[in-house]
């Protein structure tokens, strides 16, 4: 048996195969927050009929890579940099950063943290308050920046909260973080999965504020975590210059180079996801916030954030149902700011989504 400090990530599936018993091929994973669509039929043909441009070597600029990057998220070629993954991206902008003190919110994903932590700084937590649903309070976040900041990073949507920033709010502040010299690192992996992306993506502030870098990736909401693509966008060109000075050539392989210069002008596959994901969004959140047992915190995410009322069950009890039945949640205990009466599960397919509910059902 697992110990009660063990967590499993979404990537954790041989794990689960070798404590409990069930092949990974059997285990739906509501962790993970990869589209249930899995690779588009495109990309899928694509890449089979094309398999022999790994006899060659990609662009060392990835220069139609990049071009295909900017026309899907709406800014210029020469503010791109792609990356093995937004993880990878994340480590190399703040090793290029260096920040002393940087402030993060609670909870978030720690890989944040981390890095921060490897690159020698130190990290403080700005906690999102349950009361508000978890939603931040722009104001007293901005009156909690000061000069002794070097670095913020915001998670747009937030995981595990699923709650969004808006860029009115946004470019507040990015504007107070100017100010005081604060560099400002958004993550926007989930981005697309929003219904009002166009009012919540930072992007187009990218021209107006240089202290502001953008994460995104392509595991997420195109269903590819295995071709470990993502990319970063700024307007401060220095900063790509010198990030991209310090990245090995040659870090996205061929096929990865070729997948990305393709899924971002799918636009059938993108109208499918969407449906489906804000379809089924409304469907299960109408459906579980009638019961008196868990509370769910409205959510632009492709995952739904639950916190437990039924006395006596914990996270970790609903995380041992459901991977019993081959249903793999998040337990949340182990993210900054919650405990043992959360847990996050992200929409997949509808039945899949049905059995899901159909486990909560039984626990809870």
């Amino acid at each position: 048996m697992p110990e009660a400090r063990d967590h499993f990530h979404g990537s954790d599936l041989e794990k689960i195969e070798a404590i409990y018993h069930i092949k990974k091929e059997d285990i739906v994973s509501f962790s993970a927050n990869v589209n249930p669509l899995g690779i588009s039929p495109r990309i899928r043909r694509e890449l089979a009929d094309h398999l022999d441009v790994i006899s060659r070597y990609p662009d060392r600029e990835y220069t139609a890579l990049r071009c295909a990057m900017a026309v899907y998220a709406g800014t210029e070629p020469d503010h791109i940099l792609v990356g093995n993954g937004a993880t990878e991206l994340i480590s190399l902008f703040i090793q290029n950063l260096q920040p002393k003190k940087a402030l993060i919110l609670g909870p978030t994903y720690s890989e944040y943290e981390r890095a921060i932590t490897l690159a020698g700084g130190q990290t403080s937590c700005y906690p999102l308050q349950e009361e508000q649903n978890f939603q931040m309070d722009v104001r007293d976040l901005c009156s909690r920046l000061s000069e002794d900041l070097d670095l913020l990073v915001l998670c747009n949507p937030n995981n595990p909260t699923g709650t969004a920033v808006n860029r009115q709010s946004l470019r507040e502040i990015f504007s107070v973080c100017k100010g005081l010299g604060i560099t400002v690192l958004v993550d926007e992996t989930y981005v697309e999965f929003t219904p009002q992306e166009a009012e919540i993506s930072a992007v187009p502030l990218t021209g107006e504020f240089k202290n502001l870098i953008i994460l995104r990736g392509t595991s997420k909401f195109f269903a590819a975590p295995g071709l470990r693509l993502g990319y970063a966008i700024t307007g401060d060109t220095s900063l790509l210059t010198k990030a991209e000075g310090r990245k090995d050539p040659w870090g996205i392989n061929s096929i990865a180079e070729l997948a990305g210069q393709l899924m971002f002008s799918d636009t059938e596959y993108i109208r499918q996801t969407r449906q489906l994901i804000f379809g089924e969004r409304t469907r299960l959140y109408e459906e579980l916030s009638t019961w008196d047992s868990i509370k769910l915190y409205p959510t632009m995410g492709n995952y739904q954030l639950v916190r437990i009322l039924k006395e006596g069950v914990t996270s970790r009890q609903v995380f041992e149902h459901c991977i019993r039945q081959g249903l793999m949640i998040r337990d949340c205990s182990n993210f900054p700011t919650l405990d043992d009466r959360y847990f996050r599960f992200c929409f997949m397919l509808p039945q899949d989504n049905d059995r899901l509910v159909q486990a909560l059902r039984e626990i809870l």
